[in-house]
């Protein structure tokens, strides 16, 4: 028996919902500057995932399977056209968030980002050294023409678009060019503590660097204009498995593939003019309602490691201490508290060093044959690969 669609929400603005309820953290007063900060980067991740599978999901079937009704009764096309405007909506609530309040607030804490215009004396001639040093060598830019077409570009990757007027050294005119951010890159920077004022911990954001010195990267060329920008592409796996006969090959397949899906939305600087947006979305084949103009980093997710950057314990939470079941507490073996009754561990409330400590057991007990678990998302430095 189906439910009537007047009866059911629609999947995709119930996890918008959900993102707002994560936004709301932010909005906090109460919490440390640092943990609002995270809460906001956490927003930024949460919609890239889905843009990348949800999103590009409805696209897939606005576009293959237009007459068919979702559970909540709209069309793809319809649906879609709700989940644009409402993520258009959250979107331009956060970056406001980041602007009025985290941003000044950190500032209140001797958190500093200094914008271009900030920079004094000594800290131009630090940040010019470290262009020079650090960027320029791997920096790669990329005139427009008719011999160089337009790069293909990573899923998510920190990308400038460039509006030029002249000829290059070899005598080529190219009115665009792209320059790639290798993601090696950190994309904010914090400054000497010599160069920051009365001890605050001092930010630069790797785009104002770039921004502050593009014209080195176009000797004998004017540039009119830079403008960060950033694609998100279809990063849902499709695997058939009646056909596919192994299952790892298709999936590392898929995976490879998953960097240069189609285009699913498209984040520019709201500087950007109209000219250079229509050629993006030309070039990516994407529509108005894809694009989001952003005042600030295109990329917020990238701020999630400033917190590493900071050691004062007042902008963070107090560290975590999980807890073992009373039975552990005890220092009991764990076979012999196993032998006595199950153990349920309730993670991250609980500390994952039992699970660990049982493989070790495991591991060196001579009765035991063979260990056989299911690991999921382990990260690459997991303590369980070196057991």
């Amino acid at each position: 028996m189906s439910m009537p669609h007047d009866n059911l929400l629609n999947r995709e603005l119930g996890l918008l919902e959900f993102n707002r309820r994560v936004m709301a953290q932010a909005e906090e007063e109460y919490l440390p500057i640092l943990e609002r900060l995270k809460y906001l980067c956490i927003v930024s991740s949460n919609m890239d995932e889905f843009y990348e599978v949800r999103v590009a999901w409805l696209k897939d079937a606005a576009q293959n399977t237009p007459d068919r009704i979702l559970a909540d009764g709209s069309t793809p096309a319809e649906a879609l056209a709700k989940v644009s405007a409402a993520a258009h909506e959250l979107v331009r609530e956060q970056y406001r968030l980041l602007r009025e309040e985290i941003f000044p607030a950190l500032r209140a804490d001797n958190i500093i980002f200094l914008r271009r215009n900030e920079w004094d004396a000594a800290q131009k001639a630090w940040i010019s050294d470290y262009f020079f040093r650090e960027l320029m060598p791997i920096l790669t830019p990329i005139g427009l023409d008719p011999s160089h077409p337009f790069p293909r570009l990573l899923n998510k990757s920190l990308n400038f678009i460039v509006e030029l007027e002249g000829a290059d050294a070899f005598g080529r005119e190219s009115g665009i060019a792209i320059v790639q951010a290798p993601r090696i890159l950190p994309r904010v920077i914090k400054l000497p503590a010599e160069l920051a004022a009365d001890g605050a911990d001092t930010f630069v954001f790797l785009s104002s660097i770039l921004h502050s010195h593009v014209q080195e990267l176009f000797p004998g060329m004017l540039v009119k204009g830079c403008y960060q920008f950033r694609v998100t592409r279809d990063s849902d796996l499709s695997v058939d498995d009646d056909d596919v006969k192994n299952l790892r090959t298709a999936l590392q397949g898929e995976l490879r593939q998953r960097q240069y899906g189609d285009a699913v939305r498209l984040e520019i600087a709201d500087t950007c003019p109209a000219h250079m947006e229509e050629f993006l979305l030309n070039t990516f084949a994407l529509q108005k309602h894809d694009v989001f103009r952003v005042d600030g980093p295109v990329n917020l997710v990238r701020l999630m490691q400033v917190p590493d950057f900071v050691d004062r314990p007042e902008t963070k939470f107090a560290p975590f201490q999980a807890s073992l079941p009373d039975i552990l507490e005890k220092k009991t073996p764990l076979f012999d508290a196993i032998r006595k009754g199950d153990i349920l561990l309730h993670h991250p409330f609980q500390t994952f060093q039992p699970v660990i400590d049982l493989l070790t057991q495991a591991a060196s007990d001579p009765s035991v044959v063979a260990i056989k678990m299911t690991v999921y998302r382990t990260g690459t430095d997991s303590v369980l690969w070196n057991r």
